[in-house]
């Protein structure tokens, strides 16, 4: 074996399970100096694409930029762990140790890739306005955190309204953060008076509905129809004509006699 791939081979296991080693932690794993690895591999880069590992990302992101490619061809039934672990170069042991199943997995998948938590901080930093303030802003931040990455929603959209078995926990993160905390507002505006009586789950769904259709349909309708909106703008005018339309009677009298 020559000695750049003795040291490859030797540097493998130090990157598994989340390891981040420096060159000299390397070179020592290989018994070699540090000048003989650069002379023989140059940087910790070129290690890292021998290794086909991406750098700059830890074993964890690896793994989770991994699992939603294969998400998507696969779905989250047919997901092998040991083909993930093999994509996201970690040993199968150091996969199970950053997410000991599925479900957990997903749950991340569900934290890192969808507006949840954009939402929450949102609903936090806001949740004393009103509707016409806030949902206007959340329509705003939900258009920014997912554009460019609607395939990503797609599958994690799937997964959850497919009720797999190993999806609950990710539900379950969207209904304590992003979801349930829309809910909770939504309840909170209506029985302040300021949002016309309706179920909190049905109020959502409106709200919820444009905006998806309009990020799914976006490259169509700017293709087809020359719709040239900014995409925040269009966000914020959808969520605009939500609160409009959920203004309470009295409300709508209000503006009728002015």
């Amino acid at each position: 074996m020559s000695t750049r791939a003795f040291i490859i081979e030797a540097a493998r296991p130090l990157f598994d399970g989340g390891g981040e080693p420096r060159v000299a932690e390397i070179a020592a794993a290989a018994g070699v100096s540090r000048a003989t690895f650069h002379r023989v591999l140059g940087s910790r880069q070129e290690l890292l694409r021998e290794l086909e590992l991406e750098p700059g990302l830890d074993a964890r992101q690896r793994v989770l930029a991994a699992a939603i490619e294969l998400l998507a061809g696969t779905g989250l039934g047919g997901l092998s762990m040991d083909e993930l672990a093999a994509a996201a170069g970690v040993s199968r042991a150091g996969l199970y140790r950053l997410f000991p199943g599925k479900p957990a997995l997903f749950r991340e998948l569900v934290r890192v890739y969808s507006p949840m938590e954009a939402i929450a901080a949102t609903i936090e930093r806001l949740g004393a306005e009103p509707p016409e303030v806030v949902m206007p802003e959340v329509a705003r931040v939900v258009v920014r955190e997912v554009a460019g990455r609607m395939g990503m929603v797609r599958a994690l959209i799937f997964e959850v309204t497919g009720r797999s078995p190993d999806a609950g926990e990710g539900l379950d993160f969207a209904l304590s953060r992003g979801l349930g905390m829309m809910l909770s507002y939504i309840g909170r505006q209506t029985a302040a008076g300021r949002l016309r009586p309706l179920h909190p789950v049905l109020a959502l769904q409106a709200f919820v509905g444009p905006v998806l259709f309009h990020l799914i349909t976006r490259g169509l309708v700017e293709e087809r129809l020359g719709f040239d909106l900014p995409l925040e703008a269009a966000a914020g005018e959808l969520a605009a004509a939500w609160v409009r339309a959920m203004r309470p009677p009295a409300a709508e009298e209000d503006v009728h006699e002015r």
